[in-house]
């Protein structure tokens, strides 16, 4: 894997990708997607079909969201614009990482992605205000498969870094179940 570091995780499949970064008098250049390379990585076909983006204030926590089933999503993850920390916890039941947590910091200043396999649930907390996530997806969005995961699962443990009392979450993402009542 030419031009790119790649890091195992604590998940099965859960990758960090770290570019080189060729700075010059010009500016800054990097190569933040190779097919080729990643789906050698992956040891198979990879085919990305919807890019999302989202711009979010300092404190904003989004997730822990996954699609289920024939609609679950891969996903490559990066932070174009200030800082976020970055959270994924397996979901697969045969997994040899199922139920575990992983958190990474992505930042517009280290560059790194994370490579999220199908059947994680995924979520972020910005650290920064207009923090820009950016993430790739190798399914479409589908409104009838989505799920959740509570961001403060006392089984999951989750460090936020942060007080809940200066998170700033959705209504809907409030509402989300436990781990142990979406797997018993």
């Amino acid at each position: 894997m030419q031009d790119l570091e790649i890091k195992s995780t604590n998940i099965q499949g859960c990758y960090i990708l770290e570019p080189v970064i060729c700075r010059d008098a010009r500016g800054v250049f990097m190569e933040t997607f190779h097919k080729k390379k990643l789906e050698t990585l992956l040891g198979g076909p990879l085919e990305f079909v919807q890019d999302n983006q989202s711009v979010s204030n300092r404190n904003v926590l989004r997730g822990l969201h996954f699609q289920k089933g024939e609609h679950a999503q891969a996903k490559l993850g990066r932070v174009v614009r200030g800082r976020a920390l970055d959270v994924v916890v397996d979901l697969r039941e045969k997994s040899k990482s199922f139920r575990e947590v992983f958190t990474i910091e992505l930042s517009e200043y280290n560059n790194l992605q994370l490579f999220i396999p199908r059947g994680l649930a995924h979520g972020f907390l910005a650290l920064e205000d207009q923090t820009v996530f950016s993430y790739k997806c190798d399914a479409y969005y589908y409104p009838g498969s989505e799920s959740g995961i509570i961001y403060n699962d006392p089984e999951l443990a989750i460090d936020w870094g942060i007080p809940d009392s200066e998170l700033i979450i959705s209504e809907k993402d409030r509402r989300l179940q436990y781990l142990k009542e979406l797997f018993p």
